[in-house]
């Protein structure tokens, strides 16, 4: 077999390094004129002169414009601020470019011209795909008039209200789809996290999520209504009405007087028929403050502290429905200004926020956690949310972002906060990275808050008094005792202001995992998951348990709900 000498194979190498280097400086040259070309053109037209290569892009202000639009009229916005926006144009004179600018003014918005080249236009083109399809996620929308919203948010205020209002509707009459605005409103009257339509073999029923738990409402939905019903949300979502035995995805809105409810739609195929499962994705949900999260005082500080720092990297642990998003968004709420640039990539992005650039990652496209951050960090953010780190690529490069400058938050599955060290250590994450980027870990639950309308107060026995005396005794110096001179706990009874739960709401649980350079010492040795909890402890950490237990104390919860969290009641825990 014939086989090149070592120096002919050298020889080959050589060659093909050069030809790629000779191809790059004949690019190089070639994008250069076409630099030139476009300031000549700038000139002549007596606009400013931009080069997108360099220039950075923001998300919020791409949108503007839907990607084949731009690409007909060779035009994109490239930076908002307020309502000025800076649109690089391949051609001022163009008809179509010149309905675009018409189009933005109408809108209330200053756009500010800038002549750039067919290069520049296409790199800011590829941008699009970090941009969601708002016209896959939102296809229709519920429209309530106020007076209507009013009426029903007055009558249905229980789940015994929602049930009375659909049985009054007149099937015979055609009215079935007034059943659906009566589910949607009870649902938000009645502060329901999800709606669940579940087929049965005579009659189907109507469930609502309300503070995590699952209530039945109606189970005599007749089998024909439920299809009306059914194919209405399928309409409404853009989804397929003869597909009956796959699953689909989709989403709509609630139109209501000042706001805007977004629904996520999941249906599919059951043994009666088809389920459908529905996400309220209230705004007014995100729109809290730091301090109505349900942190202490002392763990409100050590988060303002960490919140003030310029880079570093907060981690949120905890199961689904934990509150981690709620949190998060608080912590993007508190940072938002004019100044900052905010970014965050999420899957799916559940709210939407002003003055945030929030995009979503697309795997069919190949827009990953991990691509996706790396394109981003290009953007020069000051503030960088990952919706969650599965992998070890995105892992780095979130760590990096927290080495070199950038505030970031994430998500990562663990039990615990000290649990996430070693989740990091699983995905391969050097040691000695993740001590170093780390600022600060937190472990969250949520449990119900009591009814202040109707809950009891209890008797307090000799020995859990005693309990309770130790408890305070081993907690560390920073935990006021301020607010339990005089213990009082209590229980749930239920009334009409919280539809007979006994509960209203749900409030926080936290421990604050806090990296110092004890920490760092103990990370970069891949110290188990114990030590570094013990370590903590000794360090002045209040456990998840401990932090229930508190709320317990202050009359928030019951003794009942913080066991269902984080397990049977330990009062000495240290």
């Amino acid at each position: 077999m014939f086989k090149l000498a070592p120096e002919s194979i050298i020889k080959i190498n050589m060659a093909d390094q050069s030809k790629s280097l000779i191809k790059e400086k004949l690019e190089q040259l070639r994008r250069e004129a076409e630099e030139r070309d476009a300031k000549r053109r700038a000139d002549k037209a007596g606009q400013p002169y931009a080069n997108l290569i360099t220039a950075p892009i923001n998300i919020e202000a791409l949108s503007l414009i839907d990607a084949e639009t731009a690409q007909k009229a060779k035009a994109a916005a490239f930076e908002i601020k307020e309502q000025k926006v800076a649109l690089a144009v391949f051609d001022p004179n163009n008809v179509q470019t010149k309905e675009v600018l018409k189009k933005l003014e109408q809108k209330g918005f200053q756009p500010s011209v800038f002549v750039v080249s067919l290069s520049g236009l296409n790199h800011i083109f590829s941008f699009y795909r970090f941009i969601p399809e708002k016209a896959k996620e939102i296809t229709g929308s519920v429209r309530i008039a106020e007076k209507r919203l009013l009426e029903l948010r007055d009558s249905l205020t229980s789940l015994e209200n929602i049930k009375n209002e659909i049985q009054k509707i007149d099937i015979e009459a055609g009215q079935t789809t007034q059943i659906l605005e009566i589910i949607l409103a009870g649902a938000l009257a009645n502060r329901a996290s999800d709606i669940h339509l579940e087929p049965a073999e005579n009659k189907s029923k109507l469930r609502l999520r309300i503070d995590g738990l699952l209530h039945d409402v109606f189970n005599e939905i007749r089998t024909d209504v439920y299809q009306h019903i059914l194919t209405r949300i399928k309409l409404l979502s853009g989804l397929k009405i003869n597909i009956h035995d796959e699953t689909q995805d989709g989403r709509f809105a609630i139109k209501f007087p000042g706001k805007e409810v977004e629904i996520r739609v999941a249906i599919g195929p059951a043994g009666f028929g088809e389920v459908a499962v529905m996400r309220l994705l209230d705004p007014d949900a995100i729109n809290i403050n730091l301090a109505e999260l349900g942190l202490r005082r002392d763990d409100l500080e050590i988060i303002e502290t960490e919140l003030n720092k310029p880079n570093g990297m907060i981690l949120n642990t905890g199961p689904t429905g934990s509150g981690k998003t709620t949190t998060l968004y608080a912590f993007l709420q508190r940072q938002k200004n004019p100044e900052t640039k905010i970014i965050t990539i999420e899957d799916p992005i559940e709210y939407r926020v002003e003055g945030i650039e929030q995009t979503q990652i697309d795997n069919e496209a190949g827009y990953t956690f991990a691509n996706g951050l790396r394109s981003l960090m290009r953007q020069d953010p000051d503030i960088i949310l990952v919706g969650e780190i599965r992998d070890k690529e995105t892992a780095e490069i979130g760590i990096q972002a927290a080495l070199t400058g950038h505030l970031v938050f994430s998500t990562v599955h663990a039990n615990e906060a000290a649990g996430a060290i070693p989740r990091l250590l699983d995905l391969g994450v050097r040691p000695l990275s993740i001590g170093s980027a780390l600022n600060l870990i937190i472990a969250q639950r949520l449990v119900r808050r009591l009814c202040e309308f109707c809950k009891i107060r209890e008797n307090i026995n000799e020995e859990l008094a005693k309990k309770i005396k130790e408890f305070f005794k081993q907690l560390p110096g920073r935990v006021s005792r301020e607010n339990h001179k005089e213990v009082k706990i209590y229980r749930n009874r239920g009334c009409e202001k919280c539809s007979g739960f006994g509960f209203k709401g749900r409030i926080g649980v936290y421990e604050l995992f806090l990296v110092g350079p004890e920490m760092e010492e103990l990370i970069s040795k891949e110290t188990s998951e114990e030590k570094l909890q013990e370590t903590a402890l000794s360090r002045g950490l209040v456990t998840m348990q401990e932090d229930g237990l508190l709320k317990v104390l202050s009359g928030l919860t019951t003794f009942e709900e913080v066991e269902k969290i984080t397990g049977p009641i330990k009062w000495i825990n240290r």
